[in-house]
Order: structure tokens, then sequence, then C-alpha cells
């Protein structure tokens, strides 16, 4: 049996909205019918086991892996320098003027 949008998003404690945005992105799978999206129970059960915690190490491992091969905490890093960068008024050197 199919399921709708409304009923997917209640399952999955989201808004219609945000299924509607992932379908026509192609991040989850669905069926377009004449234009009405729906979506087969078996195909979104394997979807969410794509999203899989590993407990050892506590990392998430969501979707296919990023080809960058940079690490999360040099994400982190480059984040926060941004952050605090720009809360400083874009001060990248800390030599006095």
């Amino acid at each position: 049996m199919l399921l709708t949008v409304k009923e997917l998003a209640e399952q999955l404690h989201i808004k219609p909205a945000t299924l509607y945005a992932w379908a026509a992105q192609e991040k989850i799978p669905c069926l377009k019918i004449h234009g009405v999206v729906r979506f087969e129970r078996e195909a979104i059960t394997d979807w969410l086991r794509t999203f899989v915690v590993n407990r050892r190490d506590q990392r998430v491992m969501l979707g296919r892996p990023r080809a960058t091969g940079e690490s999360v905490d040099a994400l982190i890093a480059r984040a926060q320098r941004a952050v605090y960068t720009s809360r400083r008024g874009n001060q990248t050197n800390s030599e006095p003027e």
C-alpha cells in the first residue's frame, strides 16, 4: 500500500512541505503518479535504514559518504574560525594596528 505525503509526514514527525522538497530533490524514494507524490512503505523502511548510528564511536552515518575526505573535526574547526572571526569584525590578524 502506498503512503500519502500527509501520512508519511505524520509518521516521520516532519512537515509535509519538507517531504515535497525532498521528493523534488530526489532525497527520498517516492513515486509520482500523474503529479501526485506517494511513498512505498518498503522503500521508506530501506531508506530509513541508511541512517545508521554506530554506537561504538557515536558517529552518525547519514546517506552516502562525502567524497571530499574532509573530517568532521576539520569542518567544525573551520566553521568555528569563520564564526569567531566574523564576530571580531572580520579580523584575521591578531596583531594590533
